[in-house]
């Protein structure tokens, strides 16, 4: 799906200054046209009263042995983390559009009948001026003040290092937490899920990588996750 024509149109309205209060605006809402199309009404941002689409070839498209399913629209506000606060709104009259969508990903020699093993939700924000450079930096901070926070089940640790070489400039969180059974109930053991933050140009996007139902995600397919990314943004922003 990533590959087709299909162009999502994201509208910011009414944002705010104070970074972090309106993340997609109607970009949650705003149904994408179906697919095979290859034109969408741009909307205009509320910035700067330009027109800005966010296309689905702007997405990260895992290579073949790593997808179990195509990706599908999703709310930006749903897709977004939230750790200590809300360290990934993106706020602000910079932004001119933003989308998200949701697939799942499978180990290399997983066979057919197998369960995903995991699931990305990804969120592309579009910037205009020194927006991205901003919203990387506001949220390197907010992470870094972030260590860890009280959830169910117990305490929630958070680390984050940055990603030579992917993009611009990258940003890797890792996210720790009390293991939990199906039904939420407490388990042995702790499980971890990660982020990347990533900006290309003018552009950024949130990848929000977790395990099946609350499983733990696999650390090293990140940097196959921070390529398709990073080449998904290249090809729109570039």
């Amino acid at each position: 799906m990533l590959g087709a024509p299909l162009l999502v149109t994201a509208l910011l309205a009414g944002a705010c200054g104070d970074g972090g209060a309106n993340d997609g605006g109607a970009a949650g809402t705003t149904s994408p046209p179906a697919v095979g199309s290859t034109t969408a009404t741009p909307s205009p941002s509320a910035s700067s009263g330009g027109r800005v689409t966010i296309p689905t070839s702007a997405f990260a498209d895992l290579p073949p042995e790593l997808r179990k399913t195509d990706a599908q629209p999703m709310e930006v506000t749903d897709a977004l983390p939230g750790l200590c606060d809300q360290e990934f709104r993106s706020g602000g009259r910079s932004v001119t559009a933003s989308a998200a969508m949701m697939s799942a990903y499978k180990q290399p020699k997983d066979p057919p009948e197998n369960v995903p093993y995991g699931t990305l939700h990804q969120t592309v924000f579009a910037f205009e001026g020194t927006g991205a450079a901003d919203y990387l930096r506001r949220v390197r901070g907010a992470v870094a003040d972030c260590r860890s926070f009280q959830a169910s089940g117990g305490t929630v640790t958070v680390r984050s290092e940055p990603m030579a070489g992917t993009g611009d400039e990258a940003l890797l969180v890792t996210v720790s937490r009390p293991a939990t059974s199906l039904d939420g109930s407490p388990a042995e053991g702790r499980t971890t899920s990660q982020i990347l933050v990533i900006r290309v140009a003018d552009a950024v996007t949130v990848v929000h990588d977790q395990g099946w139902e609350g499983t733990s995600n696999d650390p090293g397919l990140a940097d196959d996750v921070a390529r398709s990314a990073v080449r998904g943004l290249d090809s729109w922003q570039r």
